[in-house]
């Protein structure tokens, strides 16, 4: 656990650390990569739909925090860039799948129409699943100068992160859990840990991974990213009952629709907000032996807890 004097120097840090700037950077950059990832081939339905979601925007965190790990161990921009891409469209077909009608519904996303409700269903279904077979061929195909073994163990790590040990065994849990009013907080924990820090966690190791980075970093930096993965999911509960469809880029208010456990609705909002800001600082305190490189890891965490959308 951080102490209050660590915590005072490393929000001081944080201060004099231009995130909005580092993050509109990065996410340039990643943009520009992912358009050029994936042009429009025959069948070109297919490609429209996939590159719809792909290029739909966003904050680009996944991505972001790849390259900024992968740089803080000593690793290139080039060296990460492939894995990063790979990132935002698992990240993507997580979404694609996750708004379609049997699974959470939702007619908004980013602030525009969901896949299927331009593309229909099928449609949708399959760009979900183009996007993510073509993850694992970019990163594997397009990764340069990086160790094939380190890069190997990467490729395994995203197999793991989207599968039913990862994303999809904490989206069933999740459908499973709708509507039951006995969910306990270990449970709602081994859901979000699944499925929505599971693959945050393996964006912040998988740079560093890239990178050439010790157990002990490795040990380190998944340390921090559970924390500050589980603190997102935190805010996200949150935001979904204070923040506007506008806000959010999403339909608000559905976690109380659907009977969704959530973490206000068994701790209350000023108790969440409590529990993310602990998880963010114990996350920040495993930062300390990077020291200044590892400024904009810092500054994301407290970013997640005060973010708006």
């Amino acid at each position: 656990m951080v102490t209050t004097s660590d915590n005072l120097v490393t929000q001081q840090e944080t201060l004099n650390f231009n995130l909005a700037s580092y993050l509109n950077e990065k996410k340039q950059l990643v943009e520009a990569a992912l358009d050029r990832s994936l042009p429009v081939i025959r069948p070109e339905k297919i490609y429209e739909s996939m590159r719809y979601s792909l290029l739909a925007g966003g904050k680009r965190l996944r991505p972001t925090l790849c390259l900024t790990t992968c740089e803080m161990l000593g690793g290139t921009i080039e060296m990460a860039l492939p894995t990063a891409c790979a990132l935002e469209m698992i990240h993507t077909m997580s979404l694609i799948h996750d708004d379609l009608p049997a699974m959470d519904n939702d007619d908004y996303r980013r602030g525009k129409l969901t896949n299927h409700k331009v593309y229909g269903e099928d449609i949708a279904i399959l760009a979900g699943d183009g996007l993510l077979s073509y993850a694992f061929e970019y990163a594997a195909t397009q990764t340069r100068n990086v160790d094939a073994h380190n890069l190997i163990n990467v490729l395994g790590r995203l197999g793991r992160t989207v599968g039913a040990s990862g994303l999809v065994g904490g989206q069933v849990l999740d459908l499973e859990s709708e509507g039951k009013p006995d969910i306990t907080v270990d449970t709602l924990k081994f859901i979000h840990t699944h499925k929505t820090g599971a693959l945050l966690e393996t964006s912040v190791v998988s740079g560093a991974i890239l990178a050439g980075a010790s157990d002990e970093d490795v040990q380190r930096l998944s340390q921090y990213a559970q924390n500050i993965g589980l603190a997102f999911q935190i805010i996200d509960d949150i935001l979904d009952i204070t923040s506007t469809q506008e806000e959010l880029g999403k339909t608000a208010g559905k976690d109380l629709r659907d009977q969704k456990a959530t973490y206000p609705s068994l701790w209350g909002i000023e108790e969440s907000k409590q529990q993310a800001q602990k998880l963010v600082d114990e996350a920040i305190s495993q930062l300390i032996p990077y020291g200044d490189r590892a400024e904009p890891l810092r500054a994301i965490a407290n970013f997640i807890v005060t973010r708006k959308n």
